[in-house]
């Protein structure tokens, strides 16, 4: 091989290479700078199937409806399902939060509880015009999230003694 050909070989190479640097260096960029690379990305509610739950009504009620219902165990495994296709994205699998959002492992047992997420449920939560949780209630019917709230106590840190 001639020394212009290896000379002309070395100088490809390099800027193949310095070519594929400055590739990889502006994926790595507009990856970042995206909001995709800082959160979950868009999040589509799923359907809640809740055809054999108890109808509930229009009006939403203050309290639990499934705790001590006989239906409870339906809504346990209801809430579970519904849990893992509309909230675990953002509050963890198994309600474990990984930062995201909180981890509803510490939200109360009972009535207070109840009121706390029924009114994160009904009207979502922002924090200067950014939207931290929709309305999920827009989405998933009463009865579906008061089934993700049976299952969630089934999992709460003072249901599970921590």
């Amino acid at each position: 091989m001639t020394i212009t050909k290896t000379i002309t070989k070395t100088a490809l190479k390099k800027t193949h290479l310095r070519l594929s640097s400055q590739v990889g260096a502006l994926a790595l960029a507009a990856l970042l700078a995206s909001p995709l690379a800082w959160s979950h990305g868009s999040v589509t509610p799923q359907a809640v199937d809740i055809k054999d739950l108890e109808r509930l009504g229009d009006d939403w009620r203050e309290e639990n409806p499934y705790r001590d219902h006989p239906q409870q165990e339906l809504a346990i495994d209801i809430g579970a399902r519904a849990y893992n296709s509309n909230c675990a994205a953002c509050h963890g699998l198994e309600a474990k939060s990984g930062g995201i959002a909180p981890d509803l492992r510490e939200l109360e047992n009972g009535a207070w509880g109840d009121e706390w997420f029924k009114e994160l449920v009904t009207n979502g939560a922002e924090r200067n015009g950014r939207v931290l949780m929709p309305r999920m209630s827009d989405y998933v019917s009463q009865e579906g999230l008061w089934a993700i709230r049976t299952w969630l106590e089934t999992v709460s840190m003072e249901t599970t003694g921590q």
